[in-house]
């Protein structure tokens, strides 16, 4: 059986748009897992363990390794000092690095953005309400994490 030409026009036209998916936004395959923002001990004067207990995970869930060099993590403040660039380090596949907010030895899953002193003042994560941002060398924003609640002590993203 022959269709018609506008018949035949419109059963094409109809097949093409059922082939053209429309365009997404990947998800991105470096992002924030868990920021625990409320550390462990009370009461709490900003001692390098406690500072410690405050930190934020960066989780790469694609299958290639990503050179996180340059990219930052931030929190909504505006302050300078609540910047960490990463210095050369390269998250493997699959992997989590654990960035902790006082100071020690860096590791290939750990890393500290080397805050000390100041007293409580020296945190990074408030304790009830903030917002973690994660940005590429380029910097454009990869991911972010809010939380709101005083609760509990950690928000998985």
């Amino acid at each position: 059986m022959r269709l018609a030409a506008p018949v035949a026009a419109m059963v094409a036209t109809a097949a093409a748009l059922t082939l053209a998916a429309p365009a997404q936004a990947a998800a991105p395959t470096v992002k924030i897992s868990r920021i625990w923002y409320d550390s462990p001990g009370s009461p709490d004067s900003g001692a390098n363990s406690s500072l410690n207990g405050e930190y934020v995970q960066i989780k790469n869930t694609g299958r290639s390794a990503v050179n996180l060099a340059g990219w930052t993590v931030r929190d909504k403040t505006t302050r300078a000092d609540h910047v960490y660039t990463f210095g050369t380090f390269t998250l493997r596949a699959g992997k989590t690095v654990t960035l902790r907010t006082g100071t020690g030895r860096d590791t290939s899953t750990t890393l500290h953005w080397g805050r000390s002193g100041g007293g409580t003042f020296a945190y990074i994560w408030n304790q009830s309400k903030d917002t973690g941002y994660l940005h590429n060398a380029r910097g454009q924003l990869v991911d972010s994490c809010s939380y709101n609640s005083s609760r509990y002590d950690y928000k998985n993203c």
